[in-house]
């Protein structure tokens, strides 16, 4: 079970276009900043396939600048699996 947190940057003047397309997929969260213009975003995905497939829609949002990742756990990796 990978779980991931990110902070995500919007394109300029696209952040509640970004806030709705990261809420419209599965396995994520999104937490908006009160005073930047920044979102957190934290995904928890089934396994390594589903979090493949959810990076690949990240990295498809138009109005995504740009997504630092902040904080990654594998579940499975901290086990000594694959």
């Amino acid at each position: 079970m990978p779980i991931f947190s990110y902070l995500a940057i919007p394109r300029e003047g696209a952040r509640e276009t970004l806030c709705a397309q990261l809420s419209g997929l599965d396995h994520c969260q999104v937490i908006p900043a009160d005073n930047q213009d920044v979102v957190v975003l934290v995904t928890d995905t089934p396994d390594e396939a589903c979090e493949k497939r959810l990076q690949k829609r990240l990295k498809g949002l138009g109005s995504l600048q740009s997504l630092s990742l902040a904080f990654g756990y594998d579940e499975k990796k901290e086990q000594g699996g694959q």
